[in-house]
């Protein structure tokens, strides 16, 4: 079982940044993978980005050249740093993360934690 706290969502101005984090209960280097996904209102649930666990990012297009992703194994701490934000980027972000075990793929998530961009 691992259990994820994202924190540092907020109110921004359009062209602002934010760096939301996502605090692991366990180890991270055995997780395959960790990443955001976010959620408007009225929208589905898109991916943001996500990191292996060797290292290899990907990237929604809505995230391409704007957003980074990265991860602290020391702090079992997964990182969103959003740049240059758009009011389209208000929405519940929510940290996520999976693994396989014997077999079986396990997902996790986050509470989510709301990102709002407006002047």
């Amino acid at each position: 079982q691992v259990q994820l706290v994202e924190s540092g969502g907020g109110l921004v101005q359009p062209g602002g940044s934010l760096r939301l984090s996502c605090a692991a209960s366990r180890s991270i280097v055995s997780i395959n993978a960790m990443g955001w996904y976010r959620q408007a209102p009225g929208k589905e649930r898109e991916l943001v980005a996500l990191i292996i666990s060797d290292g290899r990012t990907n990237y929604g297009d809505s995230a391409k050249g704007r957003f980074t992703i990265s991860r602290d194994n020391a702090r079992n701490t997964v990182y969103l740093q959003m740049n240059s934000l758009k009011p389209e980027d208000t929405a519940v972000y929510y940290c996520y993360g999976f693994l396989f075990r014997t077999g079986v793929k396990y997902d996790y998530w986050g509470q989510g934690t709301q990102v709002t961009v407006s002047s």
